[in-house]
């Protein structure tokens, strides 16, 4: 018996499909033959939904935008958390953990996909900025910081955050030290905050590494 499930539910099966394949063999390695396979469809259900394995890529690209901004509205919004460790957890959900999220890294880099990765990290900073500057303001309410640019400061420090930390992996230990130190010191500036305020959540933060990404979700930071 053939089985019609509804057009959302199989896009959402396709991109979970293609997701574990591009983590498992790669982006390149990966054909629409080996998409097909893995959901059990024929090749004309998937290019009703996708045009290429490119448009695949777009899509779990979007979703994973999408998941991100969610996760850190959800943080920013839990008022029994304080203020520098809300802030510290909204970083956290926009980093990548996984084999997944290594791979949408992978594929983000690569000169062809530039303008893509400059689009990812554009809907990223749009839609995390306003979540992080409702945190400051919360902040400079409670006398924590003190500040007339709350949302450009997270502007600049999501920005740094994004580009900066993306490539430190391949720096000597002593340089990461160096930046994760100067990122914090000159947050707490930036936001008017007393010093050292910052460094035990942030410092937290770069010890733990990236909070852990729903499985469906290929973070896009970076």
């Amino acid at each position: 018996m053939r089985v019609v499930k509804e057009a959302e539910e199989r896009r959402n099966e396709i991109l979970d499909a293609a997701d574990m394949l591009f983590a498992d063999k790669g982006f390149d390695n990966t054909s629409t033959s080996d998409i097909l396979e893995k959901v059990g469809i024929a090749r004309g259900t998937l290019y009703y939904h996708f045009k290429s394995k490119e448009d695949i890529l777009d899509a779990l690209i979007k979703r994973c935008q999408e998941q991100i901004i969610n996760a850190a509205g959800e943080i920013a919004a839990d008022k029994g958390i304080p203020v520098p460790r809300r802030i510290t957890g909204v970083v956290r959900a926009m980093s990548i953990s996984h084999d997944s999220g290594k791979e949408m890294k992978k594929q983000m880099h690569k000169p062809q996909n530039a303008l893509m990765h400059q689009k990812s990290q554009a809907a990223v900073l749009k839609g995390v900025t306003p979540v992080l500057t409702e945190v400051v303001q919360d902040g400079i309410r409670e006398g924590l910081f003190s500040t007339p640019y709350p949302r450009e400061c997270m502007e600049m420090l999501l920005v740094y955050a994004g580009t900066v930390f993306d490539d430190m992996m391949d720096d000597t230990q002593e340089v990461q030290e160096q930046r994760i130190r100067a990122f914090i010191f000159h947050a707490e500036r930036m936001l008017g905050a007393e010093s050292g305020s910052l460094e035990p959540d942030m410092l937290q933060m770069f010890t733990d590494g990236p909070a852990a990404c729903d499985d469906s979700c290929p973070a896009v930071s970076g």
